[in-house]
């Protein structure tokens, strides 16, 4: 079999070419761009070698061999990446401490030979894909959280009592602050003009506001008409107006990714799509994980161990370790997953009934939802309430 290392840069790439039967370097190390034509010469340079058994691997180093790997997938090669780990490991395995672009290429090939990679499919690329589209819309939800407690700080100097008698965010809320900015402003407003205002139509409008009340509201008000609150009121309710039409693309995104990969993750009652992607991009590969145990570690949601000579802790919070989203999308969806199926629910009952706390109880169950899943995903069957998991 004839192996291709390749290591990864922003702006090219360097590739060794070598006989895995043998050991022997069969074409030089050579530089190629990381463009089109970059792309060209290496499968000019590699094309004898990929007639029989062949693989081409490199390390994964984020998105900089995002291009090439689409390259190589789309002319059905073997593709397999690398741990940089494995590759660290290997490197320090040599007593000079020298790095030069062939020593590089050299040890990606010692680790691509031990088998230490994984392979590339466009299944799994997909999930990569998923796993950039569900940690930005992560992000995209705590920066409306974010610009919504900005707000909610404007919103106590210039109008503190709009909040008891107007849902937060809402439509008529939002055009409530953006048209007049404090509640000094709608107080000397005529009240033909705050009609105008909150006579808005659309959907998640149900809300009524009587303007006679607000103006009265407004008029009994403690709050401030400040030029540099009110400006960013304006600035704040813009910002959250254009996430939130931006939250509505990532949703329909989300869905379309789901309805594609067609997992049986969402089987289970209670987990919509985008939870669902989250916690299925996060772990990926399920055949990396020998047990539903080591998914657990990855999450970071095992008990957290300490013993120290006699002492052996007990009642310790979760070790916190691995992925924050995924272990952020179990906990998000574990309450809904109780409420919509008995075998969930009776296991958070029964925790309870031993004395455990809420949270405790809760993380038992994340575990438990952990188990289900690789179950699941290992068997590709769907989720059924009389299985003993």
């Amino acid at each position: 079999m004839y192996i291709v290392a390749i290591d990864i840069a922003k702006f090219h790439h360097d590739a060794i070419v070598v006989d895995d039967d043998t050991g022997a370097i069969v074409v030089e190390p050579f530089r190629f761009g990381n463009n089109d034509e970059g792309f060209k010469t290496l499968m000019q340079n590699i094309r004898p070698y990929l007639k029989g058994k062949h693989l081409i691997g490199f390390e994964s180093t984020g998105h900089y061999g995002h291009n090439l790997m689409m390259f190589l997938l789309d002319h059905k090669l073997t593709v397999g990446i690398v741990n940089p780990l494995s590759t660290k490991a290997e490197r320090e395995k040599k007593i000079r401490k020298t790095k030069t672009d062939r020593i590089d290429c050299y040890v990606i090939y010692k680790v691509l030979s031990s088998r230490d990679y994984a392979r590339m499919s466009r299944k799994k690329l997909k999930l990569q894909e998923a796993k950039t589209l569900t940690r930005a819309y992560n992000n995209l939800m705590e920066d409306i959280r974010l610009y919504k407690n900005r707000l909610q700080k404007c919103v106590d100097i210039a109008f503190p009592e709009l909040n008891g008698l107007v849902t937060p965010y809402t439509k008529r809320y939002n055009a409530i602050l953006k048209e007049f900015g404090s509640a000094k402003v709608v107080a000397k407003t005529h009240l033909g003009t705050i009609k105008k205002v909150l006579s808005i139509k659309g959907r998640g409008n149900h809300t009524k506001v009587d303007p006679h009340e607000l103006k009265t509201l407004a008029q009994r008000s403690i709050g401030q008409n400040i030029d540099a609150n009110n400006l960013e009121i304006e600035y704040l309710l813009g910002m959250i107006e254009f996430l939130e039409e931006k939250k509505k693309i990532y949703t329909k995104k989300i869905e379309e990714y789901a309805r594609q990969l067609n997992s049986p993750i969402f089987s289970i009652p209670g987990i919509g799509y985008t939870t669902g992607l989250s916690i299925l991009s996060e772990i990926g590969d399920i055949a990396l994980f020998s047990s539903a145990t080591k998914v657990v570690a990855f999450a970071g949601v095992d008990p957290s161990v300490y013993q120290s000579g006699e002492y052996q802790g007990n009642g310790l919070a979760i070790s916190k370790r691995g992925s924050r989203y995924l272990r952020k999308a179990l906990y998000q969806c574990i309450l809904t997953v109780c409420n919509n199926s008995s075998t969930f629910k009776n296991y958070y009952n029964l925790k309870k009934s031993q004395g455990k706390t809420h949270l405790c109880a809760q993380g038992h169950c994340v575990r438990k939802l952990i188990r289900v899943i690789y179950k699941l995903l290992t068997q590709n069957i769907k989720f059924d309430e009389t299985a003993l998991v």
